[in-house]
């Protein structure tokens, strides 16, 4: 210790001293600088010498020195102002901020009151809106006050917003707006107000068998009965479905069928290696064009609160970039318990030409769109994580379906809140019985035993919700409990080291005949079998 003290002592004892040192040195500057009395003695000492030349050369040298000390004392004191100027206490500057933006609202509700009393003016003079140029210059002249009535005759105007942009204001340019392709959405809507005659008479059963028939009638699709059930049924289970298989199942055609049968084409966003945040999704604002950067997903989220048909937004190869980079703000936001909180963030300020739809900067996500994810399982694709598959229901298509004939069958018009209100029918009409809870309470029980792996809160509720509109399509309970446990929960198994577990497999299949029966739960033994022979 005795060591490392002298060390101490001697090592930063040097530092420290030169800093004193340069601290004295400029104390000497300084004293010195401003020694003007012992300078004073100094001229009286060599003034006897001095002559007329070096006389004046004295008076320049000591006007100098003056100048320069008071340029650096006026550098020191900028430099401490600048430093100071803006040092605002925290609470001072949180109620600067808050004034800030109470004047910036209402200074929007000033406009907004000004744009009214300049419409009930126009109104009063007898114009209509498509004669209407200028109007705060027609009516009102800052230099001489309002123009009388009788003086507005034959002045040429265009049409203005009396109002902040609404679904029942007239048109905007969208060149004028920082959204261009939401604003020609709202512009196409405002001209085309049409509600469809929907089929509001139709059971679940009645449109999975419509749609099967329809894709293979019309877009020579053929899928399985069990599939078109299973992905129909997930509908109501979750708002995310991971269609994942080889390449050339139909993975994407399935749900652009689906958009095909209920007249509202899907939308396709091929996701792509790069993406890697929420603004691949959302687009974003350009500070330098101050345009917003809008996407077909963000475009197609916005349009879908135009209508009440069934929509799907297809993420095309999901995977190929890690889905919980750029999705993660998307699962975050479907977990919401109320409907009324699905919103997209997309801007902080408000603009009086900004979408309809834009409140407060946000876009509300319709309880009309679901969000299917497709999936390649190959060396080019990252895995999905559990936080994905959690909440979503993922669907196996591995193998084509044979071609069929069938009598044409048409597209339909069905309403999502029709749709919605069958699968509502369904839960409370086909609960899970109790007697299949009692078996999953016991498969549950069996998974922890054995293999540490257990039923969430969240793979029951979809597994309650899941299960009566699998029923309501014209399946069965225990087909909907096999396609549950195997999708949502022995999914779980890979992560497992099972090439030392085969026998606890062997003996879990045992278990499944012995539970549900020899002849049920295919699914399920299958992919136990699967597991078996590849790990």
């Amino acid at each position: 210790m005795d060591s490392f003290l002298k060390y101490f002592y001697q090592d930063f004892g040097m530092i420290f001293r030169a800093f004193l040192d340069v601290l004295v040195a400029i104390f000497d500057f300084f004293s010195y600088l401003l020694n003007f009395p012992q300078r004073i003695e100094m001229i009286q000492y060599y003034y006897p010498e001095f002559g007329v030349a070096d006389m004046v050369m004295v008076v320049v040298a000591n006007i100098a020195l003056i100048v320069l000390i008071a340029l650096l004392f006026f550098l020191i004191i900028k430099l401490l102002r600048k430093i100071f100027r803006f040092h605002v206490p925290v609470k001072k500057y949180d109620a600067l901020v808050k004034q800030v933006q109470n004047l910036q609202r209402d200074l929007i509700r000033a406009n907004y009151e000004k744009d009214k009393i300049l419409a009930l003016k126009v109104a009063e003079l007898g114009l209509k809106p498509d004669q209407v140029k200028d109007v705060t210059d027609a009516l009102y002249d800052p230099t001489k006050g309002p123009v009388e009535d009788d003086n507005t005759e034959g002045t040429e105007v265009l049409p203005v917003n009396t109002n902040r942009n609404t679904v029942d204001s007239p048109c905007i340019d969208p060149s004028d707006s920082r959204f261009f392709r939401l604003t020609e959405v709202d512009n196409y809507y405002k001209l085309n107000k049409t509600v469809p005659v929907y089929d509001n008479d139709i059971t679940l059963e009645e449109f999975c068998d419509q749609f099967h028939r329809f894709a293979s009638s019309q877009l020579k699709l053929y899928y399985e009965t069990r599939l078109i059930r299973h992905f129909i049924a997930s509908l109501g289970a979750a708002r995310i479905v991971i269609l994942q298989g080889i390449s050339g199942t139909g993975k994407t055609s399935l749900p652009y069928a689906f958009g095909k049968f209920v007249k509202i084409d899907t939308t396709v966003v091929s996701v792509q290696p790069a993406w890697r945040e929420r603004t691949e999704l959302y687009g974003y604002f350009n500070e330098f064009t101050k345009r917003y950067t809008e996407t077909d997903f963000l475009k197609a989220v916005y349009e879908a609160n135009y209508y009440r048909t069934p929509h799907m937004i297809i993420l095309d190869e999901m995977n190929i970039a890690r889905v919980e980079y750029y999705f993660a703000e998307m699962l975050s936001i479907l977990e919401m318990p109320l409907e009324s909180e699905w919103k997209i963030d997309v801007v902080n300020s408000i603009w009086d030409n900004d979408p309809c739809l834009i409140n407060q900067g946000k876009i509300p996500i319709p309880n009309n769109t679901w969000f299917i994810g497709t999936i390649n399982n190959d060396d080019s694709t990252f895995a999905v994580s559990d936080k994905v598959y959690d909440r979503a229901i993922p669907i196996d298509l591995d193998t084509r379906a044979e071609a069929f004939e069938c009598e044409p069958v048409e597209a339909i018009e069905i309403s999502t809140d029709h749709l919605i209100e069958m699968f509502d029918e369904a839960k409370s009409k086909y609960p899970v019985s109790d007697e299949m809870l009692d078996k999953l309470e016991k498969v549950n029980q069996y998974l922890i035993k054995y293999f540490r792996l257990a039923f969430g809160n969240r793979i029951m509720k979809q597994l309650r919700d899941y299960v009566p509109c699998y029923i309501a399509c014209g399946g069965t309970e225990i087909e909907a409990i096999d396609f549950i446990i195997a999708k949502k929960v022995l999914r779980k198994f890979e992560s497992l080291s099972l090439g030392f577990m085969k026998d606890e497999l062997t003996k879990f299949q045992d278990y499944l005949d012995k539970t549900f029966g020899k002849d049920q739960m295919a699914i399920c033994k299958e992919y136990v079998e699967y597991l078996k022979k590849n790990n």
